[in-house]
């Protein structure tokens, strides 16, 4: 794969346009599901060209977590008061670099974009999950899926469970039953869709956007489109442009994307001047929960030092773990408190005696690791944690051997990723140029925009589909609007 960006066809020089539509969408996963739905709704000419045999793209791969929040139909009918406010001043103080024009405009329509995504056939159950989990083991249709729980932000923002599950038991692919819908309602409403289509190269007038270049195995052809929506994925899949930026996700044996993440969809947008963002940002994670009671140890690095809460969550821990020495951190947890995993994707190391022991094996320094334990236990004694401030469901000593280790190095632990960089757009999804100007005809959306999710420390389940469905709509609603 290549990290080139391609260069772009002058629209004088094309003799010949193969169709001409109102908007076009690069892409058919759920950004881009969603924007043409919205398009075509809007009375938009549709097309979409997806290089996959099948519709979905990545997103027919996730577990089908939404993050949504606002007072949902799902929140209010297990019981849990939310407001557009605390969302949005939640979603603020996780976010590095947060605009807050989006964040207000993800917040303020959370409530009417779920009954949106409930009236394309589906509910989410109106069930709550109680238990720290990386997702919910059956259909249960709510729970916490972030830091909202976590210091400091309960005291920024009133924590409420946002994680909103669609009605598929297991942990992969129930999204595909949303971005089934999606295709059904897209050809409802008069979308073509192609399949083993995809754009290669962007075509201009002057400073705009017009239209796209296309291949189908050996048949090539140009469309024009009075507007562009580019929703091909991240760049998970391109070792070239991970290695350049994101080299810790080259380390680790599992990625979470599919064969067309290979950021053609950014380095579209960057050939006519789009700027991409948070680049060298990525999701990565290998969890260490459930069980949850495993949180009741300590994490430590190879000095022996504790550095993040353990009752984050998942992806915060390990985006630490990626700050550390060599990538490296061991759990820590006693034998009254030790409970395996059924999934391991942390090993178990061995079990010691002695912390003596311990920190000889590990190679932390001697006294290191006995200080911090000592310390952490001293004060777990009375259910509290002054240091990181851990809270107290998770917060009990660690003092009964012998003691096992985990290790969360990179290179040991199972750790699986995406890349959450991509172009630059505004509220509406118009891509936007590093001075803020936009690029007359061009809007992105999904994993090859950048908006909410910008880093895993900050990241919440549920992210990349709230936020990719979300602005493919305001998207598609757009280029609609403003093209038809």
């Amino acid at each position: 794969m290549s990290t080139e960006i391609p260069g772009v066809v002058d629209a004088s020089t094309v003799s010949a346009w193969s169709d001409e539509v109102d908007v076009l969408v690069v892409g058919f996963g759920i950004a881009g599901g969603c924007a043409a739905v919205e398009s075509a709704a809007a009375g938009a000419r549709t097309l979409v060209l997806e290089r996959a045999a099948v519709t979905g793209g990545t997103s027919a791969m996730a577990g089908g977590h939404f993050y949504l929040g606002g007072g949902t139909v799902v929140q209010k009918a297990t019981g849990y008061d939310d407001s557009a406010e605390e969302m949005f001043k939640y979603l603020m103080s996780v976010t590095p670099h947060p605009e807050p024009d989006k964040i207000r405009d993800y917040s303020e329509g959370s409530v009417e974009h779920c009954d949106w995504l409930e009236a394309l056939g589906f509910e989410f159950e109106r069930s709550y999950y109680p238990e720290k989990a990386v997702i919910q083991p059956g259909t249960e249709g709510l729970m916490y899926t972030g830091n909202e729980k976590c210091w400091p932000h309960f005291e920024l923002a009133t924590p409420a469970p946002r994680g909103h599950k669609v009605p598929v038991p297991g942990d992969t692919q129930g999204a595909a039953l949303v971005t089934g819908l999606l295709t059904t309602r897209a050809e409802e409403l008069g979308v073509e869709i192609r399949l083993e289509t995809g754009a290669t190269q962007l075509v201009v007038d002057g400073d705009r956007v017009v239209g796209v270049a296309w291949q189908r195995f050996e048949e090539r052809g140009f469309i024009k489109a009075a507007a562009i929506v580019i929703a091909a994925g991240g760049f998970v899949m391109n070792k070239e442009m991970v290695a350049e930026f994101t080299p810790a996700l080259a380390a680790k044996p599992f990625t979470l994307g599919s064969t067309y993440d290979d950021g053609l969809g950014i380095r579209l947008g960057q050939s006519v001047g789009g700027e991409a963002l948070h680049m060298h940002e990525p999701f990565i994670t290998a969890p260490v929960y459930p069980p949850s009671r495993l949180l009741t140890g300590i994490i430590v690095n190879k000095e022996g030092k504790r550095f993040v809460a353990e009752d984050s969550y998942h992806s915060r821990t390990s985006g630490h773990v990626m700050d550390q020495t060599d990538h490296a951190a061991y759990l820590i947890v006693d034998s009254e408190h030790i409970e395996h995993p059924i999934f391991q994707l942390t090993p178990f190391i061995d079990g010691w005696e002695t912390i003596a022991e311990m920190e000889t094996a590990l190679g932390i320094p001697a006294g290191a690791l006995e200080k911090t334990l000592t310390d952490y236990n001293e004060h777990a004694r009375d259910g509290a944690d002054p240091e990181l401030h851990k809270q107290p469901p998770f917060v009990e000593p660690q003092d009964v051997g012998p003691w096992g280790a985990y290790d969360l190095t990179l290179g040991k632990a199972l750790y699986a990723g995406f890349t959450l960089g991509g172009l630059r757009t505004s509220r509406h999804g118009q891509v936007l140029r590093e001075d803020g100007s936009v690029v007359a005809g061009l809007y992105a959306a999904g994993a090859c925009a950048a908006n909410i999710a910008q880093d895993g420390k900050g990241y919440s389940s549920g992210t990349q589909l709230g936020e990719g469905s979300f602005f493919g709509r305001a998207a598609g609603r757009h280029a609609a609007a403003v093209n038809t």
